[in-house]
């Protein structure tokens, strides 16, 4: 069993992503969905060789993958920012390029609301936002058994 939890969209918010660090500590997997991948690069520094970190389109410099395919127990898992997928105007296009790869899971931020939904066989998951600004600051806790997983979106006070 694999526990994983996935960020998104903080935005130098450091005070939330501080208030995650107990959590890190137990978790086997980290994934930060970018913007900011900076804030995702000091965690990869607390947490070494269990953080993956995915530019967003406000990353510069880009110090992450713009995509990434992440094999966790027997389950394939799609990580993207979704900019480039244009995720604020539908899912179709993740689902069919995660379901490309063979991914049953596909990871995305962006649009900074959290979602959690089936779509042409893929689950599509987006954790949130911890920006300051987000109405509603969030996170995915993730747990992978084998080929089973299940998935909380789990809302932080601010």
């Amino acid at each position: 069993m694999k526990k994983i939890v996935v960020i998104s969209d903080t935005h130098s918010n450091r005070a939330a992503i501080e208030k995650l660090y107990p959590i890190f500590s137990e978790c086997d997997l980290i994934i930060h969905l970018g913007d900011t991948s900076s804030d995702g690069s000091r965690i990869r520094s607390a947490f070494p060789g269990k953080t993956v970190l995915i530019n967003g389109n406000c990353d510069f410099p880009r110090l992450g993958e713009d995509e990434k395919i992440i094999e966790v127990e027997d389950i394939k898992i799609f990580a993207c920012h979704g900019d480039r997928y244009r995720v604020k105007s539908g899912l179709s296009r993740l689902a069919e390029r995660a379901a490309q790869e063979g991914a049953r899971i596909a990871l995305y931020g962006h649009t900074h609301k959290s979602l959690e939904r089936e779509e042409n066989g893929v689950f599509m998951i987006n954790p949130g936002a911890l920006s300051r600004t987000a109405h509603e600051k969030s996170y995915l806790y993730l747990v992978v058994y084998g080929d089973k997983f299940t998935s909380k979106i789990v809302q932080i006070s601010p």
